[in-house]
């Protein structure tokens, strides 16, 4: 299915948030995940389904002041 993954048009297999991430090659909870600009918290992505056109940001901590 095609989908927006951090702005980038993106095929992916996947049917949830969790195994769009695990196919992304993203491993851990240290990040942030939106859903078409809801929040989604790590518990929640096996539960998150995907379609066609979804919007999905992947957000990673930074250091800096």
């Amino acid at each position: 299915m095609k989908l927006i993954v951090n702005g980038q048009a993106l095929d992916a297999k996947a049917p949830t948030l969790a195994e769009l991430l695990a196919e992304l090659g993203y491993e851990g909870d240290w990040y942030a995940t939106a859903l078409n600009s809801e929040f989604v918290p790590a518990p929640e992505r096996a539960a998150a389904r995907l379609s066609e056109g979804d919007r999905v940001e992947i957000l990673t901590p930074r250091q800096g002041g």
